[in-house]
């Protein structure tokens, strides 16, 4: 069983447009697909889960769809709260909160904040995440402490990116039929198994995930050049 599952949740627009729908009616799709991913991981013992819910290239999408996705973000995160509390969920976030509106942000801390002292399964939400730019902050970040050059290697960059609490990435699942990264994760990813998939991500639920499971079940884990 993998320790951490990372997802990228992609192809609710897709959903939509192929149940002539407006587009966010998808992401509402899509959201209810999260829900129930959730649930059924967190029931089998999943110690880790990571999602992602908008990277840093989502912003050049039309105003009115980002306006929509944070408006749904904000309160999927508030009315979501109590069920994690419930169920022992601790909420965690990765990637950039300087540039969403003060409300979201504001949820979002409130959120972790309420939800940091369960141990079950932590579910992180990389939004407005990027791994190129989570990099390029982690050497910024490193440089600016005049870190002696023969002090830096994989382990400390490593502390220095949003994940330095979190293992490494076990199983990384694709939806919708792609077959690239998009920037997510990509350091923590370096020896994880990948699970791509063409059902959308409104489609995906217990039994796909089951399937995902399954697949990984039958991998043999190798790890550097072992």
């Amino acid at each position: 069983m993998p320790h951490h599952i990372a997802i990228i949740m992609d192809g609710n627009r897709r959903w939509a447009k192929k149940h002539q729908l407006p587009y966010f009616e998808g992401h509402h799709a899509g959201l209810e697909s999260t829900r129930r991913v959730v649930r059924y991981l967190a029931k089998t013992g999943i110690r880790y889960l990571t999602l992602f819910s908008f990277s840093t290239e989502n912003w050049s999408r039309p105003e009115n769809e980002i306006e929509s996705l944070l408006k749904l973000m904000s309160q999927t995160i508030e009315s979501d709260t109590t069920e994690l509390n419930q169920n022992n969920i601790r909420l965690n976030h990765i990637g950039r909160l300087d540039r969403i509106p003060i409300d979201l942000r504001q949820t979002i801390e409130k959120s972790i904040r309420l939800t940091s002292n369960n141990s079950g399964m932590v579910l992180t939400l990389a939004f407005d995440y990027g791994s190129r730019s989570e990099i390029v902050e982690a050497i910024r970040r490193i440089i600016k402490e005049n870190l002696p050059p023969q002090d830096i290697d994989e382990e400390v960059l490593t502390s220095y990116l949003y994940t330095a609490n979190l293992p490494e990435v076990d199983l990384l699942i694709r939806t919708s039929g792609e077959y690239r990264l998009s920037n997510f994760l990509l350091w923590q990813s370096a020896y994880a198994e990948y699970y791509f998939t063409d059902v959308l991500w409104p489609d995906f639920d217990e039994r796909e995930m089951g399937k995902a499971l399954h697949n990984f079940s039958k991998r043999q884990r190798r790890f550097g050049n072992i």
